[in-house]
């Protein structure tokens, strides 16, 4: 596993966007009235938020950026980085994160990339980006999110009601006495058939052939250029390895989990986050949730989390969080951290 340390680096601000629109689970065509009291039961998920065909995961990450921007009135000169980690890029080509370094009118010297991750997206953008600042970078913009409904077949009710759409946006900077952040980064591609689009890009490109939808199981209808989840690979690996992991970047940070004031996890379903934080023995009020309003959102959903639910606590005080990120890939990870006070903000995109 990869397990390290960065010091040095400042969290200076995070906010998030959500598309205006709002879709309930109980008008989800396809469930039955009792299967739509277990879906709220087991996912936690009584609604989403759903993008218009027009608006992209990059807009919205745009619109908390620039509202980050003007609010905490930081000089776009400055940021010298920008990383854009999604799943759902504008296009194949150019790098989703080169339109909005001109979008943000941030400077030529600003190296701007993209990187391909869902779940665990956040806190590997966090690495990567926290790694290249305390290599001489002043400051930089960490944007993470996710527009997933493009991706779901409506007539599969076993990813189409799971997902919400969202964009984030984390400002970070050098500061000589922030606290170490502590890693856990690990990857395991064997299980990539449990979360995967499977054709669409190189290895099996776009074909309008394929579009006709296949029935799986009754109520589970969907083509093969939509996203396909195996919900019981998914859940027995989130319930191997990721109390694990967060007890191994625990140990590996010497701190005790009565240390830690929130753990912030991906937000995949209650059942599997409940079922963590029971193998951790941990109360359920260190564990906040956003799923019941958004939906799992993907690489979105921690940053997310800490906007809708510790938005309070972060403006006004010093915190200890561990942020842990699990799923696609199949790919988790974990940070130890120190974070606040600092601006905290959820924005609506209308």
């Amino acid at each position: 596993m990869a397990k390290f340390s960065i010091d040095g680096i400042k969290f200076d601000a995070i906010y998030s966007c959500v598309p205006h629109r709002k879709v309930k689970s109980s008008d989800y065509y396809h469930f039955s009235e009792a299967e739509s009291l277990l879906f709220e039961k087991t996912t936690g998920i009584k609604e989403r938020r759903v993008a218009s065909e027009e608006i992209t995961c990059s807009d919205l990450c745009y619109r908390a950026a620039e509202n980050l921007l003007k609010d905490t009135r930081v000089d776009r000169g400055e940021i010298e980085v920008l990383i854009f980690v999604s799943q759902s890029p504008d296009h194949f080509l150019p790098s989703t994160a080169i339109i909005l370094q001109e979008r943000l009118k941030l400077p030529q010297n600003c190296m701007a990339f993209d990187i391909n991750l869902g779940c665990s997206g956040y806190v590997y953008g966090l690495s990567v980006i926290s790694s290249l600042l305390k290599n001489g970078l002043k400051k930089g913009l960490l944007l993470v999110g996710d527009k997933s409904t493009i991706s779901t077949s409506f007539n599969d009710k076993s990813t189409h009601p799971l997902f919400g759409d969202a964009g984030t946006a984390t400002l970070l900077s050098c500061d000589e006495q922030a606290d170490s952040m502590f890693f856990n980064l690990q990857s395991d591609g064997s299980g990539k058939d449990a979360i995967i689009i499977e054709y669409g890009h190189s290895r099996f490109p776009y074909n309008k052939y394929i579009d006709e939808e296949i029935e799986y199981d009754p109520g589970i209808k969907r083509s093969r250029n939509h996203l396909a989840l195996d919900g019981v690979k998914v859940f027995n690996f989130a319930l191997k390895e990721v109390a694990k992991s967060i007890n191994q970047c625990l140990e590996y940070a010497q701190i005790s989990k009565e240390k830690v004031d929130f753990f912030v996890l991906h937000q995949a379903n209650k059942l599997i986050n409940d079922s963590v934080r029971k193998k951790m023995k941990v109360t359920e009020d260190k564990f906040p949730m956003s799923i019941s309003k958004f939906g799992n959102t993907s690489s979105a959903s921690i940053p997310l989390t800490i906007s809708v639910s510790l938005q309070e606590q972060i403006k006004k005080q010093h915190l200890t969080l561990l942020l842990s990120g699990f799923g696609v890939g199949l790919s988790w990870a974990s940070v130890s951290l120190k974070i606040g006070p600092i601006p905290v903000k959820l924005i609506e995109y209308d």
